[in-house]
């Protein structure tokens, strides 16, 4: 009999032990405020450049710019070939009535020096590193040629006429066969330009590769064709072209004389360049070819 009741203490007590424990467990878990979970903080969202972006929009400006350079200086080479032959432009040579000589021949002059002060400032390291803060450097040779064509449309509107004649072709057959002449001289120069490269000459591959994401790469020296026999065809064109005319003014022949000397000293600091950059290879070639013609003295 005592078993019996020592066996439901035992009982009992386990159950009001669990009964205790269990409001103790509800008690704490009401005093015990509930833990916040961490929340980690919401990145912001980064944002995808578009396509069209300023980076490409940059390049598109920057071929846009290169094409519109090669437009103008094509136009005005074209307008200065027409002057030269006062023919399909409405300011020739020739054009206008003569005034005071002397200073028509200062003027014009002064014109034609204007290419080689572009030339100078614009080869200039310091003037070049300043140029180059405000332009793209693949937009450099577009923005040297856009500034040739310019001066070029200055001197042809700019231009005083000298008309005293110097001589002239009274045959009207030898007059077109110096016109002919004339042209094939500039037919040389375009020829010329393709045979290197006549896009890169004028900044549209550089450009060109830029808006395509290439990094530009110079074009190799070249030995072919014209250039297997003298080194500078372009401005052998571009004497054959100043020089032929059926009628030599004195405006024409001060222009001829002006730019053949603008040539001769430009081609000499360009090829003081070369053998710099092109050591033995440039100095061989120069033995083997002539400067301007294939019969000239081989310097």
């Amino acid at each position: 009999m005592a078993k019996v009741v020592r066996k439901t203490k035992k009982k009992a007590s386990k159950k009001t032990s669990k009964k205790t424990s269990k409001k103790t467990s509800k008690k704490s878990a009401k005093k015990a405020p509930a833990k916040r979970a961490k929340v980690a903080p919401k990145k912001s969202p980064k944002k995808k450049a578009k396509k069209g972006s300023s980076g490409s929009m940059s390049k598109l400006m920057t071929l846009s710019y290169g094409v519109a350079s090669y437009a103008v200086v094509l136009l005005a080479l074209v307008y200065f070939i027409a002057f030269l032959l006062n023919s399909f432009v409405p300011k020739g040579i020739d054009s206008g009535v003569q005034g005071n000589v002397p200073l028509a021949a200062l003027i014009n002059s002064g014109l034609i020096a204007l290419f080689g002060i572009q030339h100078g400032i614009m080869t200039n390291p310091a003037f070049k590193k300043k140029m180059l803060s405000f332009i793209p450097k693949v937009a450099e040779r577009s923005t040297y040629m856009l500034a040739i064509g310019i001066i070029t449309f200055v001197m042809c509107f700019a231009w005083q006429p000298m008309t005293g004649i110097i001589w002239q072709a009274e045959n009207v057959l030898l007059s077109k066969l110096l016109v002919i002449a004339s042209l094939a001289g500039w037919g040389i120069v375009l020829y010329s330009s393709f045979l290197i490269d006549h896009f890169d000459l004028f900044g549209l591959r550089q450009v060109w590769m830029n808006y395509q994401g290439k990094a530009y790469k110079p074009v190799p020296f070249k030995q072919n064709s014209l250039y297997k026999y003298i080194r500078h065809p372009i401005m052998t064109g571009i004497f054959i072209g100043v020089w032929f005319t059926p009628v030599m003014t004195a405006g024409h022949l001060l222009m001829a004389v002006g730019l053949t000397l603008y040539i001769a000293i430009g081609v000499s600091h360009e090829e003081e360049h070369l053998m710099k950059e092109l050591g033995a290879k440039y100095k061989k070639y120069m033995k083997s070819t002539a400067k301007f013609f294939p019969l000239h003295f081989k310097s």
